[in-house]
């Protein structure tokens, strides 16, 4: 199954490449900012952020499992990659907000959770499009 869904393309290329690579880091990344705030870090926003990664990343995958076999794919591949970046933004700010006390790109944390949010309603808009046109 080494094509599905790159139309062709080579991996490095193609969305569900960058969707799982990035799933992967950021899943990864979560876990390891989770410790930091368990056991170096004493921050309850490093460990929000922390959570809200590791599960926007477990959500990427899912959403790109459904990419896989919904009518339109390139939306919800989309949607993934949007989710994956809102998710990044707002934990990248608060990790470096935390590590650094450096409070320069705080906007980008209201702004990436914003886009978390945008993200979850085009996953609920896009499965409602997908029921009705199967009608």
């Amino acid at each position: 199954m080494r094509d599905v869904g790159n139309n062709g393309q080579g991996a490095p290329q193609s969305a569900p490449f960058l969707i799982l690579v990035w799933a992967g880091l950021a899943g990864a990344a979560g876990v390891g900012l989770a410790a930091a705030a368990a056991h170096k870090v004493d921050s309850p926003a490093l460990g929000t952020a922390a959570t809200m990664l590791t599960l926007h990343a477990a959500a990427s995958v899912g959403i790109f499992a459904v990419a896989m076999r919904a009518a339109w794919r390139k939306l919800w591949s989309a949607t993934a990659l949007l989710m994956l970046f809102a998710a990044s933004l707002f934990t990248g700010e608060i990790a470096f907000h935390t590590f650094t006390n450096d409070a320069t790109y705080q906007m980008l944390a209201p702004v990436g959770g914003s886009l978390m949010i945008v993200s979850w309603l085009l996953v609920a808009v896009l499965a409602i499009a997908e029921a009705l046109a199967k009608r």
